[in-house]
């Protein structure tokens, strides 16, 4: 074979190996990148689907024109309050709500969404977020919530975040319960008193005799 023939070929053989190899690795790395992507999402789906079924509230904001500063100042606020707020992508979320079994609030995730998942106090989440939104000026946005399987309007955050605290609902209950009981109590203490002075005349006149 000549010596020219002998070079294409060589160089050729090269090519086509390179080629092959690469082609291997470029589907290898894209099949591992595919499988992480999937494993992240699986992972995100659960977590989110936890966060749904163990808050008390969920309140949904759209946070477009927000900047990174003004949803780091306000996820600092709400992380004071121990409300996690946390920007969800749509088709995500919707899965995570169909595997809790609410898919009744899948209607709510339209558009760029970021949740505001409380705790403790409902009414906390919804007076905080109207709070900021009225102080500040910005362009955040409630769309609605849910409260168990409720779901909730914007305009019923806007009533649940006017509400008293629980603590303060409570303290008005106990006091309605407390009153009419003081009141019987004192009711009943009153004869008694009434009847303890009379007998304690009547000893009185006995020992003057």
């Amino acid at each position: 074979m000549p010596a020219e023939e002998v070079y294409d070929w060589v160089v050729m053989s090269l090519c086509y190996g390179m080629r092959t190899l690469f082609c291997y690795r470029e589907t290898h790395n894209g099949q591992e990148v595919k499988k992480v992507a999937r494993e992240k999402k699986v992972l995100i789906v659960d977590e989110i689907e936890e966060q749904i079924t163990s808050c008390s509230v969920g309140i949904l904001t759209d946070y477009r024109g927000l900047s990174t500063s003004e949803i780091t100042l306000l996820r600092k606020q709400l992380r004071g309050a121990g409300i996690r707020y946390r920007v969800v992508k749509n088709t995500l979320a919707r899965l995570a709500l169909q595997k809790a079994g609410k898919d009744e609030i899948a209607s709510l995730f339209e558009g760029p969404r970021a949740i505001a998942f409380g705790y403790g106090d409902a009414v906390e989440p919804a007076r905080i977020l109207t709070d900021y939104i009225r102080g500040s000026k910005t362009v955040l946005s409630i769309k609605g919530g849910f409260l168990g399987d409720r779901v909730l309007s914007a305009e019923d955050v806007t009533v649940l975040a006017r509400l008293p605290s629980r603590e303060v609902l409570v303290s008005r209950v106990l006091g309605g319960m407390q009153s009419p009981i003081f009141n019987l109590v004192n009711c009943l203490a009153s004869p008694m008193r009434g009847l303890a002075g009379v007998l304690q005349a009547r000893i009185q006149q006995l020992e003057a005799k």
